[in-house]
């Protein structure tokens, strides 16, 4: 008698644990899928949203169908066997189509949606074990709870410690041998009804679970390898982003979250004609503040003003201000320009940073990713530039990064019109006073940057820079600055709205904008 209550201690207990693995390990898989569709298709806030709304859906499917299998115990192991195989080969079978076939819709939402069945199969099914083997205290809501509880844990997890330490295809594969272990303890607590075929098929996948997640680099290695045409020296994940450096010969790029942030044989075109037109156009130079420009090459060519006597440069991830700043062969991209003792980092949003500081700047340059999402999108909204021109000194000059006024035209022109919206604390009543101009950059085709002040200034036609300064540049030149603030008629300015909280128009320009020339 006592050993009879024993196991139905032991089965009970184990089944409350199992509910409580799977849970982490569904809303891992879930996380998982929307970071994937983040990287790998664009706007997060649309990924992340189609992901949740598909996986749930899915997930009530799964219940609904669990009430057609007859043998509940065994239902729940083959589930266990089949998440173990559609969830941990998730993050693989998703990069690999993307690096050879070019093509991540299908088998993402696919996968998602074996997983989502699956995983809505499991809290029913394991409700109807607990009842057969007659658990003297059942309650449906204790299997509940402990489900959300694994969900709270999943959710707590997943950016300090799966993506950090694991990364997506590792991580991936990990959970998946943690669904497999669950089948496998439950076959050893349920041994009774366990059959051949269940162990031999659970032998298998946990076999070739374990050899992928002991692979898992060389997995990484050889899908980014097909997907970046040059040498790999650096690939990181951090918990804001993918990092990849690759190089060839003489040549490094950088891509965040596989989408390129400069390429070394070019880059000075783009730096130069961010930085110099603000530099030249402040009355003075004292104080710049760089949002973004983590790589610092934007304070490289800061630093090249004499007259610069601090920088605070603001960089959301601190392994990218890291990696160029201590990495010796990226660093030497900046010139060391972030060990120089005039530059201070600062690890944080851009907007947080805003709002917390009380210092003034002569110079704002905004070298920040482009606005593919809401996130990014309320960095050129309305609100932020009023917010950021309170910390603009009366004479300075502010400039941002704005896209392609050719692949993108209705954005660009939606950040040059936001400026003007915005706030202007010297001349009220009054937006902010722009200059548009643009540059060709081989890597990335026409490029566009907006030039504001709360005066005239701004509007300066000639572009003033000290002798010794003009003779170290590179590309841009006082006719260079001419020609860059003539739009032909494929990017001429448009009638587009203003960027807000509200609305986020820019968000929908960008997207449109893109897709009609890549997609």
């Amino acid at each position: 008698m006592r050993a009879a209550e024993a196991d139905l201690r032991l089965r009970e207990t184990w089944l409350l644990v199992a509910t409580f693995l799977v849970a982490v390990a569904g809303l891992i898989y879930e996380l998982i899928a929307a970071t994937l569709s983040s990287y790998l298709l664009g706007d997060s806030v649309r990924q992340f949203s189609y992901v949740i709304g598909i996986f749930l859906s899915a997930m009530g499917l799964g219940a609904w169908l669990s009430r057609y299998v007859e043998s509940a115990m065994s239902g729940f192991v083959w589930a266990q066997i089949l998440l173990g195989i559609a969830g941990g080969f998730m993050a693989p079978a998703v990069f690999f189509a993307f690096a050879w076939m070019e093509s991540v819709s299908l088998p993402l939402y696919g996968l998602l949606i074996t997983v989502g069945l699956l995983s809505g199969m499991e809290i029913p099914l394991i409700a109807r074990v607990l009842k057969s083997i007659g658990a003297p205290e059942f309650r449906f809501e204790n299997v509940l709870s402990v489900d959300y509880i694994g969900a709270l844990v999943a959710s707590l997890a997943f950016p300090v410690l799966v993506i950090p330490h694991l990364g997506l295809m590792a991580g991936s594969l990990a959970f998946g041998a943690l669904n497999l272990a669950v089948a496998g303890l439950s076959l050893w607590v349920f041994r009774s009804e366990a059959s051949r075929l269940q162990l031999g098929v659970w032998a298998i996948a946990l076999s070739v679970t374990l050899l992928g997640v002991w692979q898992a680099e060389r997995l990484v290695s050889i899908t980014e390898t097909n997907l970046f045409e040059d040498d790999i020296i650096l690939s990181e994940t951090t918990p804001y982003q993918q990092i990849t450096v690759t190089r060839y010969r003489d040549r490094t790029r950088l891509f965040l979250d596989y989408s390129i942030q400069f390429d070394s044989l070019d880059e000075y075109r783009y730096h130069e004609s961010l930085v110099h037109p603000a530099m030249a156009q402040a009355q003075r130079r004292n104080r710049v503040l760089i949002l973004g420009g983590g790589d610092g090459m934007a304070a490289r060519e800061v630093l090249r003003w004499p007259d610069v006597e601090a920088v605070t440069l603001v960089d959301l991830d601190p392994r990218v201000t890291t990696l160029f700043r201590d990495h010796p062969d990226l660093s030497q991209l900046n010139a060391g320009a972030l060990s120089d003792l005039r530059v201070e980092i600062h690890n944080a949003d851009a907007w947080r940073y805003v709002e917390s500081t009380s210092a003034i700047y002569d110079v704002i340059i905004i070298d920040l990713p482009d606005p593919k999402n809401l996130a990014l999108s309320k960095l050129y909204s309305r609100q932020f530039y009023g917010a950021l021109v309170e910390r603009l000194s009366a004479y300075g000059s502010l400039v941002t990064q704005a896209g392609s006024p050719l692949f993108a035209r209705e954005a660009f022109w939606s950040i040059d019109a936001t400026l003007q919206a915005s706030r202007n604390p010297q001349q009220p009543g009054t937006g902010l006073v722009t200059r548009p101009y643009h540059a060709y950059l081989p890597s990335f085709g026409d490029w566009g940057f907006v030039l504001a002040s709360q005066h005239a200034r701004a509007a300066a036609d000639h572009l003033a820079l000290p002798p010794a300064l003009a003779q170290q540049l590179k590309y841009l030149t006082p006719e260079v600055w001419q020609a860059a603030q003539v739009f032909d008629r494929q990017s001429a300015k448009l009638t587009v709205a203003v960027n807000s909280l509200q609305s986020h128009a820019l968000v929908g320009y960008y997207l449109k904008g893109w897709a009609r020339w890549f997609e």
